[in-house]
């Protein structure tokens, strides 16, 4: 079954998805829970999650991580990286094609995508046990993107010591490992878009091929942690004073 997260307020939309999530996992422990972003997407990924749990685990808990997002493809298609990250969206087109079986799953698909365009929203929400819509009214004025601004800041402006502390920070105020690395890598995706869509004037933080390095380093740390058994939120310390 789909629930999807979508909306014009991106903060709010990433809140409540979590918030979402983290219920869930509360109410049914049993749940085997898996973050993954639209590099991550394949066919034999969206089968699985499409499939019944194992001997243990009843259920599986699945969250695609802003699956339609609009990067810029900035990576050479003759790369291992560029197949899933490029060729015009393949990873917006298999996740469309499998909406029926993750629909009709017994498993908890949660779909996350903010500023989902209209009319995928409408075909995706048709097919949602829920759709959650976030929208900011009208007279808005425009968000610092993100949850959390002082984490994503710290990570554009490249300091480690800041980075380190907004991380520290949002652990302790009981903010999920999974949650931060979710910003964190939406944030890096943002960068390659950024450095990418526009000239800079002077030196930048990140360069485009630096912000694609970013982004895929964050798949890795998040693939460690779950096949190696790794403490995430260690590891995002160590990533932060890694930078």
């Amino acid at each position: 079954m789909i629930y999807l997260f979508y909306g014009s307020d991106i903060e709010k939309t990433r809140a409540k998805a979590f918030e979402w999530i983290a219920a869930a996992r509360k109410k049914e422990p049993n749940l085997a829970y898996a973050r993954l972003a639209r590099e991550e997407l394949t066919e034999s990924v969206l089968e699985d999650a499409a499939l019944s749990g194992g001997l243990f685990v009843r259920r599986l808990l699945v969250l695609f991580d802003d699956p339609f997002g609009n990067m810029r493809d900035i990576v050479s298609p003759s790369s291992d990286e560029g197949l899933t990250m490029s060729k015009h969206g393949e990873a917006q087109d298999l996740l469309e094609e499998h909406l029926d079986r993750l629909a009709d799953s017994d498993n908890a698909i949660i779909i996350l995508a903010p500023k989902l365009a209209l009319a995928k929203a409408r075909k995706i929400a048709a097919k949602a046990k829920f759709a959650y819509e976030y929208n900011l009214p009208p007279s808005a004025a425009k968000p610092v993107r993100g949850f959390n601004a002082a984490l994503v800041n710290a990570l554009a402006v490249r300091s480690r010591e800041r980075l380190w502390l907004e991380i520290v920070r949002a652990l302790r105020a009981g903010d999920a490992p999974e949650m931060l690395h979710g910003l964190l890598h939406w944030k890096a995706r943002d960068l390659m878009d950024l450095s990418a869509g526009r000239q800079a004037k002077g030196s930048r933080p990140w360069s485009a091929a630096e912000a694609r390095k970013l982004s895929l380093s964050l798949i890795a740390l998040l693939q460690d942690s779950r096949r190696k058994n790794l403490d995430l939120a260690e590891s995002l310390e160590r990533f932060a004073l890694s930078i």
